[in-house]
């Protein structure tokens, strides 16, 4: 078969992919197709199956590369998610689902906007409502009639926008499918390049970034880590995680781990990370790898042999986890897992964060790889057969794990597949349970030793049911009990469609109770103006901040954007993890600007005596959160809760906002509202216990 049918194929794939929610069965076969063409071709070399993942296949972070995803077996650990809404012009038909895409993203898009002009034009509003500032009261029960809205907050980028918006529908009916796509590119690139980047657009809120080993190390010593803290202190970042166990090796000298990472024994890299936290107001959080015990790529910097299993399982081979074939790192991955069920694991693990968090003045933890590896049970390829996990499940059922198969064999008989199904379950859930009990025992330790220190856990954000069966990761139960502080998300993409597609599960769906919610960004390959962007969509989501990975990506470009919207050094804001309440209460003084400005410049639509009492109901919501700020109690704190849920009602029901993203603002002050109420819940657990 002619290569170039294979390109051709793997160009279709590689398009079809790019389209969102596109059907993960689909993709999967025609992987599996695309694999069988290529192994047919002469001159094309046999690979191993295609790794697996929630759309079918995983894909590189740089590009979709058709035939290489289909025959190469890719670390799902090491992968972004690819765009989910790439428009490209051309004359391309589009589809009736592209065309109602495509119409969202360009109306968010232009709700961002316009949030961020708002937030700059309302920054030195005084955060309580004044009835007097509004210029004419008859105005008050007007209308959203016609298209042409005389508005402060209008800008010819939102025109333009505006404008395609209303041609639109016009355009796809005539076919005038290339017009369509320019139009929308053009009013696109319109907004970013028209967004308010020289403005503060920063809000009470947690701004956090990923420490890479690879940069502490090229740091080498305390002063020129001095100048990457420096950095990120100008690019408004007030919480590090910072790399502190990696592959095994502790960045620090320790008097139990076998040895410190041999690139920094000439110093002591933590000890000088909290120091300069400290002298510019930035948390330190150790960052530390719990599982996954080794690193092939850090081996060659090292000098070591690539299949060296990192100093643990090196000196303790009986720790290590197995996939089912008896290898310790599975197939297309590079990182050697340790056994969660075995007691000496555990206990060396708490060990180490036990002495971490005794030797060293740290603001937190945050646990990494407190997961299985990557596992794709619908081909075999399943892990966790360490010696003392197959000897404890034997003795809990009888039956050795590694008999066992998530496939059904026809060979058996129809009560012995059952069997095999119900044990298979228990097998999952075995391995899920030890990762879980970990968390919750690692984390009671450590509030013990450590009262009010901030724990959190980097999880992937994908679906529950992908996690359990792939990596026996079940965070949504750590922070429902309240193991964790923080669960920090994995939630990388390309673009913000395919971010908000993986993180509105966790933060528009679910509720955590006292734990928040922090999206992760990483930034390699990621365009400036695309990382802002997702920035922006989490102030208008209900999450209290995000988490950047990492300061080995921080470019020139996004450090200077960062330093512009965020890195004023004259506005301080409350941390929400330090004050929670005074957090919420800041967060709310920025609703009530907003609303100021807005009934100032006689932007607000509702009733007249709604209005008047509205106002009151407004401000004295303000006072009821600053008086729980200063002297914080049940009662006050009830007394707040009531008063939320009557202000969101009245946003819901009764408040206009005379601009064309009427709907957008509501529904981003709601948003805003519930982040308060997720803060207060926090607080509670942490001050009023």
């Amino acid at each position: 078969m002619p290569s170039t049918v294979i390109d051709v194929v793997a160009s279709v794939f590689t398009r079809l992919l790019r389209l969102p929610m596109f059907h993960p069965q689909f993709v999967t076969a025609f992987a599996i197709l695309l694999g069988g063409l290529a192994l047919a071709t002469p001159g094309r070399a046999q690979s191993p199956p295609v790794a697996e993942s929630a759309t079918g296949l995983e894909h590189s972070s740089n590009e979709l590369a058709g035939v290489q995803l289909a025959v190469d077996v890719i670390d799902p650990a090491h992968t972004v998610e690819p765009p989910g809404l790439d428009v490209r012009s051309g004359n391309e038909a589009i589809s009736p689902f592209l065309d109602l895409a495509m119409q969202e993203e360009l109306s968010k898009l232009m709700g961002r906007f316009e949030g961020a002009l708002l937030h700059s034009y309302a920054s030195t509003q005084p955060a309580e409502l004044a009835l007097a500032s509004i210029r004419a009261p008859g105005s008050l029960s007007a209308s959203l009639s016609g298209a042409g809205l005389e508005t402060p907050l209008t800008h010819p980028a939102l025109e333009m926008a505006q404008q395609t918006l209303n041609d639109w529908d016009d355009l796809i009916a005539q076919r005038n499918y290339g017009a369509a796509r320019q139009r929308w590119i053009e009013a696109r690139q319109a907004l970013w390049n028209a967004f308010p980047v020289n403005q503060s657009l920063a809000q009470a809120e947690v701004r956090a970034m990923w420490l890479d080993r690879g940069t502490i190390v090229r740091a080498g010593s305390e002063e020129n880590l001095a100048a990457v803290f420096d950095r990120l202190a100008a690019a408004g970042i007030n919480t590090i995680f910072f790399e502190a166990i990696n592959a095994g090796y502790p960045i620090y000298p320790s008097r139990i781990a076998p040895q410190q990472n041999p690139l920094t024994r000439h110093w002591d890299p933590l000890a000088s990370a909290v120091r300069l936290g400290k002298e510019r107001g930035i948390e330190v959080h150790a960052w530390v790898w719990l599982f996954a015990a080794g690193n092939r790529r850090h081996n060659s910097l090292l000098n070591l042999p690539t299949h060296y299993p990192g100093p643990l399982i090196n000196a303790n081979p009986g720790w290590a986890a197995y996939d089912r074939q008896g290898r310790i790192v599975p197939v297309g991955q590079d990182k050697p897992f340790l056994d969660p069920a075995n007691p000496e694991v555990r206990s060396y693990l708490m060990r180490m964060l036990q002495e971490l968090v005794t030797n060293y003045d740290v603001d937190g933890v945050q646990f990494d790889y407190v997961r299985y590896p990557f596992q794709d049970p619908g081909v075999d390829r399943t892990y966790g057969y360490g010696t003392a996990a197959r000897l404890r499940f034997r003795d809990l059922t009888g039956v050795d794990p590694a008999v066992l198969s998530p496939r059904d064999n026809n060979s058996l008989t129809p009560y012995e597949q059952r069997r095999q199904r119900q044990l298979w379950h228990r097998w999952t859930e075995f391995r899920m349970e030890q990762v879980s009990s970990f968390v919750a025992e690692a984390s009671q330790m450590l509030r013990q030793k450590r009262p009010g220190m901030t724990i959190s856990a980097a999880v992937f954000a994908k679906s529950t049911h992908e996690r359990i069966h792939k990596i026996q990761q079940d965070w949504e139960t750590w922070a429902q009990r309240g193991d964790v502080d923080w669960i920090v998300l994995m939630s990388y993409a390309m673009d913000t469609n395919r971010f908000e597609q993986l993180i509105h599960p966790w933060v528009l769906e679910s509720n955590y109770g006292s734990t928040l919610i922090i999206p992760g960004i990483r930034l390699l390959n990621l365009p400036e103006m695309a990382a802002l962007d997702q920035i922006q969509t989490l102030r208008d989501l209900p999450v209290s901040g995000y988490a950047l990975f990492a300061a080995d990506n921080l470019q020139q470009g996004i450090q200077t954007l960062l330093s512009n919207t965020q890195g004023d050094a004259d506005i301080v804001y409350s941390l929400p993890q330090q004050q929670p309440f005074n957090t919420a209460a800041e967060r709310y003084q920025a609703l009530q600007r907003e609303w100021g400005w807005l009934l100032s410049h006689d932007q607000l639509l509702m009733p007249e005596q709604q209005l008047v009492q509205w106002v009151e109901d407004v401000n004295k919501l303000g006072d009821q959160l600053a008086e729980l700020a200063e002297n914080p109690s049940h009662r006050q704190l009830q007394e707040v809760r009531s008063q939320l849920d009557q202000l969101d009602q009245s946003i819901s029901s009764d408040l206009t906002v005379k601009s064309q993203q009427n709907n957008y603002r509501l529904q981003t002050w709601q948003h805003r509202l519930v982040t308060i109420k997720h803060l207060l819940a926090y607080g509670e657990a942490r001050e009023l216990p």
